[in-house]
């Protein structure tokens, strides 16, 4: 069973530390690619805002991008930044 639950519900959760609502609400963003929610989302720790935002950032191979992404504490988009880095030797 899949439930919709209002993005208000899942903000005010997301506010009292739950992280699974904060996901969802990346995966919200996501989904109408909204890009200033998801760097929003990136800025509040959110790791799932993190892996979005880098998948669309190497399919654009915006080099930039997975460097501020990077900085702001994704793993993943500095192992995707040196990976793409790397195929240019």
């Amino acid at each position: 069973m899949t439930a919709n639950f209002s993005r208000e519900t899942l903000r005010a959760l997301a506010d009292e530390g739950n992280e699974t609502a904060l996901d969802r609400l990346a995966d919200l963003a996501d989904a109408r690619a909204d890009l200033d929610e998801l760097n929003e989302l990136l800025d509040e720790g959110c790791l799932r805002a993190g892996h979005l935002l880098t998948r669309r950032a190497v399919a654009a191979e915006d080099l930039l991008e997975l460097h501020r992404i990077s900085d702001a504490g994704c793993e993943e988009a500095g192992e995707e930044l040196a990976r793409l880095l790397a195929e240019q030797e």
